[in-house]
């Protein structure tokens, strides 16, 4: 099985590769995240919560694992992560709780290799 990691790495690498070929689309999306998730009436950290949590109601595999990254980047707690998945299966119903294991899954690998990686 692939790790989170190498999910995560593999998807950073792919849209890299995507953004070369198409750089007007993906320098278009670049700049819209960047602007959606700037600190506003909401901070960057909420925002990303709000994204992981559609995330998982869309079903999105890759999204799942970049909005993981990205909230525990953003600072967010493991508590914090886990309410958003409990809003996520509120949500999106039983579909919303297989996904909610994928980010819980996510959350668990990627939070220890970030703990790992601050202790080198």
């Amino acid at each position: 099985m692939t790790t989170y990691r190498e999910k995560y790495d593999a998807l950073m690498a792919g849209m890299g590769a995507l953004g070369k070929a198409i750089p007007g689309p993906m320098g278009g999306f670049a700049q819209l995240h960047k602007a959606a998730g700037a600190d506003g009436a909401l901070d960057g950290k909420t925002k990303e919560l709000i994204a992981l949590g559609i995330a998982v109601t869309v079903r999105c595999e890759g999204c799942i694992v970049c909005h993981v990254q990205d909230s525990l980047t953003a600072g967010a707690t493991r508590e914090e992560i886990q309410e958003v998945l409990g809003v996520a299966v509120l949500m999106g119903g039983g579909p919303s709780v297989v996904y909610a294991c994928e980010a819980l899954e996510a959350l668990d690998e990627l939070a220890t290799a970030d703990a790992g990686a601050a202790l080198s």
